[in-house]
């Protein structure tokens, strides 16, 4: 009879190569066939960011970058529309599994608003430059800094090392208030243009905060939060880049080529492409007026510098709105 403790030994190695066997053959099912996310934070050193802004307010960290896109990825929400702007929102966060309804209009049970048309969407704000391949992640990524550094800019024309200088914008005596039911304005609060993508109006932040803490109330009492918590400043401007609005797709749609133009778009010259994400983000002001709109080309501009930067290029670049009609 064999000695137990030689037996055990033989064991357990059966189970250690059992083991590393199973590994191999997992991994290798997960490169093949699985697609699996890659964070920012793994192709975006910290020095890397630095670099690409070198003239930042102290305000904007790679941290608070970095921690914002984390907690945001934590979260789900499910928007569902009917009657063109009759909707019901119910948030996911990812980390309990609660799915929690922050938002049902009025009208959502009526009778009239069920008879016309459904739709349904769903962000997952996980997938912010994370959900296709390396270089189209990358590519979406110089598309989003492009953005915030053309809003957030202060410097010399032509060098792009002056993106995120500015927190809010530089004329605070605006109110940016507009009659919203859902999202009213609170008596002597301010919606004026702050953060990356200088969000404004009480109607942005009031949605913005339904999406990122799943209560409106946070943002539409506290403003401020987006131009004193770097955390917050960023998460508004992921929300803005990965949220559709009623007749836009979202940014984050756009360049990672899962919106496609339906008929009305084609026939308002609307295609895939950087020079899209504009008339997302301001194609009333630079959209459709030609090819010598200022603040349109050096949108152009910061993105071929940080496409060169992050090295990725996009050689069939839609990058113009010129001839693109903007949505009303």
């Amino acid at each position: 009879m064999k000695n137990p403790s030689y037996i055990k030994s033989l064991f357990l190695l059966c189970i250690v190569l059992f083991s590393s066997l199973k590994c191999v053959s997992t991994d290798k099912k997960t490169d093949n066939n699985a697609p699996h996310k890659i964070a920012v934070a793994s192709f975006l050193s910290e020095k890397q960011f630095n670099t690409l802004f070198p003239q930042r307010d102290k305000f904007y960290t790679y941290a608070a970058f970095i921690k914002a896109l984390k907690e945001m990825s934590l979260i789900k929400v499910k928007v569902a529309r009917r009657a063109v702007s009759v909707y019901q929102f119910t948030r996911t966060d990812k980390s309990t599994g609660l799915a929690t309804i922050i938002r049902q209009d009025e009208d959502w049970n009526e009778e009239w608003a069920k008879k016309k048309p459904d739709s349904t969407y769903l962000i997952d704000y996980g997938n912010f430059c994370s959900e296709r391949d390396l270089l189209t992640n990358k590519k979406e990524l110089a598309a989003f800094f492009a953005h915030i550094a053309h809003e957030t800019r202060h410097g010399e024309n032509g060098k792009y090392n002056d993106g995120l200088m500015f927190i809010h914008e530089s004329n605070t005596s605006l109110p940016y208030i507009s009659d919203n039911d859902t999202y009213p304005a609170v008596p002597g609060k301010k919606y004026y243009g702050r953060g990356p993508l200088q969000i404004s109006y009480n109607g942005n932040y009031g949605y913005a905060s339904d999406c990122i803490f799943g209560d409106k109330k946070i943002l539409l009492n506290n403003p401020e939060l987006v131009e004193t918590d770097p955390v917050v400043a960023f998460k508004t401007a992921i929300y803005f880049w990965m949220t559709p609005q009623t007749f836009k797709p979202s940014a984050h749609d756009v360049m990672i080529g899962k919106w496609l133009p339906n008929a009305a778009d084609k026939a308002a010259g609307r295609t895939p492409g950087f020079g899209m994400t504009i008339n997302i983000v301001n194609g009333a002001v630079e959209c459709g007026k030609g090819e010598g709109i200022y603040s349109m080309n050096d949108r152009i501009g910061f993105y071929q510098y940080f496409l060169k930067d992050l090295g990725v290029s996009d050689a069939n670049c839609a990058c113009s709105c010129g001839k693109m009609k903007p949505y009303l």
